[in-house]
């Protein structure tokens, strides 16, 4: 076809285009929107801004609904808008550019003759390009021109004309493309400029609100939860949720098919293989039904499964053709989750015996590269737990297990392993499993015949030297954690001296790697050691643990720590410290406010003996209910004893000797007897005896248990007392006293025993310095418990205000002391000043300092002193509750 010449009329418009073909009418035609189509107003707002830029481009995959965005936003412009569907036919230029007028034509956007036509199907001449350019950049009101499916349009010429023409066009022009890649022109350029509206692939995901209201359209309501379940995995894709919906429609629970729909088994599944898949190479399918078996994957991993090289090519250009491939950062993809699933279906039925084999490749990939957890995952699916249990233990990771964020995926995953195969590795794992849930009998059984599996160590093993050594120092972890569960020190001892041997064998890049492993093999060894009573070497144990802080994987270990710590300063009399280190195994969540409470295991148990001894009982239980926990096991002899010790001591408190006797009259198992452990349940035993007016029977419970144990001294002098012998009581006192290292609430007790032996012969001056003594130390750990428990002739003591401060008064609150009873009022060491009374009332009516500071025409300074002497007399350290304390001595 000739180019028109001169500068007369305007031809006809041409019906055909260059190769003589008539105009394909549809191609011109803005597609129909379904009546269940959902209006995204966000959208539409964020598309006007391509009045503004002369690009715009909305990019996104197959069926994420950017056609009909265009078409709905074309429908709201008041202008006109040139519309244009490309074809793969339009590689030739001609035929484009042929179109590409007549789109405007139809728009009614009028060219003089001197634009022409395209000669040739094959390509546009310049000059043509250059007057359309020219004649479009003197409009007033620029052409709005939307030309979809812009990624047929593979021919760079075409793109670079294009180009040219939208620059020089200037003003006059606007240009929509509607791709499923991003088109072949300078976009760093126009982003750089700020010239260029774009609408990306995320932006086209339907939000939670968007997906409900699409399904509502189809006639379907469901919860948010539900709502929000499918958006996550149709990641928002519009096709995808259409389609769910209408086949949810057909049936009868729309609700559990949209829960539980196979994507292979829907009409998505032939969607995505044919509008995605097949339009690939076939070597780009391949790789894509490879990957497939993976949750994500980098190009070195792609090309472990395939065999080749070209990886990241393929998949950069996957990505950056919106075909499913979602980029995660830092060289790694993952496949769309509904596209992966269709995936795995296809290549199950197109190479069954292959997935197997992928998942071996990429187990072996993943455990090179240090992507342990991954690497276990793919060879379990593999069905090769050799591999699986190898790669755990060789890669010292045995301990995660028991510890750190992926204990319990660990524990499931390897909870489908059968009885094959054999081997120290598997054994090792399945030994573990076990003990994670407390199966000592099985776990310990296993352990047995992983250690008896293993080869020698005389330097003719067979095999990886730093995988035998990882294996036997998990070995060594097991055996502690055995030796812990059953109470056997030697035996963890044992254990330890070998770990100590085998580590110099293992590499320290896994050391450094699994530090949870040493951390948990001497939490272990401390527990044993403190069963034992071996006091000293425990505290070494554990504080080494706490003290090297480290990652997430080791916190667990460290507050197992913390609490057997808390356990030692308890047992050694020290409750305000064993508060402190038993509140540090928790963060609080306010640091206004008081910390919160531990979760079950030691330190929740520490803090309930610690409420007893300052007569908090209602706190004592709720935490006793915490630290056991039914949810939350811990059968190891420590946690036993200790529990059945609070438990005794709190139904003493209410005044429940049966109950009393029953809590530790229950059988710890163990190896080997605790030492602290038998003084202290027969002290709750004896304790209860007394208070059934059975002294001998006391004295007799107390005479076979370890006789240095400062509790049994203190329970022992106080039977020989209530049985008339205050000469063996003041003996047994003489030996306490010898002790060093206890604190006060062993301190506290034995003056009261004292002062009231001194009662008994006479001596009241030196009974009043006893209780007067008493009465500090309690003050400092705010012990309330001792004063209770003393008696009845301790409220009756005269004492001195300026000497000793007053005592309560009334009898000892066995039965007062039940549940709902009053709290009687904590001792006061000496009495408030009037000042000091002064400046508490202030408080209680919620003035500042500086206020009161001028009430009583003083200095803040001195009102500073007087709070500071009042805290301390009232045993606080807060105004809240300095005036809740004064009202209960009733000073307000």
């Amino acid at each position: 076809m000739a180019v028109p010449g001169g500068t007369g009329r305007a031809p006809d418009p041409p019906h055909a285009d260059p190769r003589g073909d008539p105009f394909l009418r549809t191609r011109f035609a803005v597609p129909a929107r379904p009546v269940t189509y959902l209006r995204r107003d966000r959208l539409l707002v964020h598309l006007d801004e391509a009045l503004l830029t002369p690009l715009t481009v909305v990019h996104g995959a197959a069926g994420a609904g950017k056609t009909l965005l265009a078409a709905d936003w074309v429908s709201t412009r008041h202008e006109p808008v040139a519309w244009l569907t490309a074809q793969v036919a339009d590689r030739g230029g001609g035929t484009f550019w042929a179109y590409l007028l007549e789109a405007l034509r139809l728009a009614g956007v009028t060219m003089s003759a001197d634009v022409g036509l395209p000669a040739s199907a094959g390509r546009a001449d310049d000059r043509l390009l250059t007057r359309l350019a020219a004649e479009l950049s003197t409009r007033n009101t620029p052409v709005i021109l939307a030309i979809d499916e812009y990624d047929r349009v593979t021919d760079p010429e075409i793109a670079d004309q294009l180009e040219f023409v939208l620059h020089q066009a200037g003003h006059g022009m606007r240009l929509v493309l509607v791709t499923r890649t991003e088109p072949l022109l300078p976009l760093h350029r126009y982003r750089a400029a700020g010239t260029i509206t774009e609408i990306r692939n995320a932006e086209l995901a339907l939000t939670p609100d968007e997906a409900a209201a699409l399904l509502a359209l189809h006639g379907l309501r469901l919860p948010a939860d539900d709502v929000g379940a499918l958006v996550e995995r149709t990641r928002g894709w519009a096709a995808g949720l259409r389609l769910c919906a209408l086949a949810a429609r057909e049936e009868t629970d729309p609700r559990t098919f949209l829960k539980e729909f196979e994507a292979d088994r829907t009409t998505i599944a032939d969607f995505l293989l044919a509008e995605v898949l097949k339009r690939q190479p076939a070597g780009t399918q391949d790789l894509l039904l490879r990957v497939s078996v993976l949750e994500r994957f980098c190009p070195g991993l792609a090309d472990a499964l395939t065999g080749r090289t070209d990886a990241e090519g393929v998949l950069t250009a996957l990505h950056r053709q919106n075909a499913f491939v979602e980029y995660l950062g830092h060289a790694w993809f993952r496949l769309h989750p509904l596209f992966g699933e269709i995936l795995r279906a296809h290549l199950r039925v197109r190479s069954p015996e292959l997935e197997g084999e992928l998942h071996r490749r990429a187990a072996r990939w993943l455990r090179r590269s240090g992507s342990l957890g991954e690497a276990i995952g793919h060879a379990a699916a593999a069905d090769d737990w050799g591999s699986a249990a190898g790669a755990l233990v060789g890669d010292l990771a045995l301990g995660e297990l028991f510890t750190g964020l992926h204990c319990e995926d660990l524990a499931r995953l390897f909870s489908r392993m059968g009885p094959e195969p054999t081997g120290p590795a598997t054994d090792l794992v399945r030994a573990a499993c076990a003990l994670s849930r407390c199966e000592v009998a099985r776990g310990s059984s296993r352990l047995r015949r992983a250690v008896q599996a293993l080869p020698a160590r005389d330097g003719s093993a067979q095999g990886d030297p730093a995988d035998l050594a990882a294996t036997r120092l998990s070995c060594a972890l097991l055996e502690t954690l055995v030796a812990r569960l059953t109470g056997a020190p030697g035996r963890a001892e044992r254990a330890a001296r070998l770990a100590e041997q085998v580590r110099r064998e293992v590499p320290g890049t896994l050391l450094e790697a699994h530090p949870e492993l040493m951390a948990l093999l001497l939490t272990h060894l401390g527990s044993a050691r403190l069963w034992a009573g071996r006091v000293r070497a425990a505290r070494a144990a554990l504080t080494t643990v706490v003290d090297a802080g480290g990652p997430a994987a080791t916190a667990q270990a460290r507050r197992e720590c913390l609490g057997h710590l808390a356990l030692i300063d308890y047992l050694q009399g020290w409750p305000g410290r064993a508060e402190r280190t038993a509140l540090a195994t928790v963060a609080p969540v306010d640091p206004s406010g008081p910390p919160p409470a531990p979760g079950p295991g030691l330190a929740s148990l520490v803090l309930a003996a610690v409420a007893v001894e300052r007569d908090e009982l209602d706190r004592a239980e709720a935490l006793l209910g915490v630290a056991v926990d039914a949810r939350h096991p811990s059968p190891d002899p420590v946690t036993q004893a200790g529990r059945a010790i609070v438990t005794g001591r709190i139904a003493l408190a209410r005044g429940d000797t049966r109950a009393a006797l029953e809590a530790v009259d229950r059988t710890v198992v163990a190896d080997v007897a605790s030492p602290w452990a038998a003084a202290h349940t027969a002290s709750v035993a004896a304790a209860a005896h007394l208070a059934e007016n059975r002294p001998e029977t006391a004295v007799g419970l107390l005479h076979d248990v370890p006789r240095d144990e400062p509790v049994r001294l203190l329970g022992a002098a106080q039977a020989e007392l209530a049985a008339g012998r205050p000469e063996a009581a003041a003996e047994l006192l003489g030996r306490l006293r010898s002790q060093a290292g206890i604190g006060p609430a062993v301190t506290v007790r034995a003056a009261l025993l004292r002062a009231r032996l001194a009662g008994e012969r006479g001596d009241h001056a030196a009974q009043r310095g006893l209780v007067s003594r008493a009465l500090r130390e309690a003050r400092r750990e705010r012990l309330w418990r001792p004063f209770v428990d003393a008696g009845p002739w301790l409220p009756a003591l005269p004492l001195d205000a300026p000497a000793g401060g007053r005592l309560p008064t009334g009898p000892p609150r066995r039965a007062a002391s039940a549940r709902g009873g009053q709290r009687a009022a904590p001792p006061v060491v000496e009495e408030l000043s009037g000042r000091e009374r002064d400046v508490v009332r202030g408080l209680a009516q919620m003035m500042s300092t500086e206020e009161i500071a001028a009430d009583l025409y003083v200095s803040v300074n001195t009102v500073k002193t007087h709070l500071k002497s009042a805290y301390r007399k009232l045993a606080v350290n807060r105004r809240h509750d300095a005036v809740r304390r004064a009202r209960e001595l009733g000073l307000l």
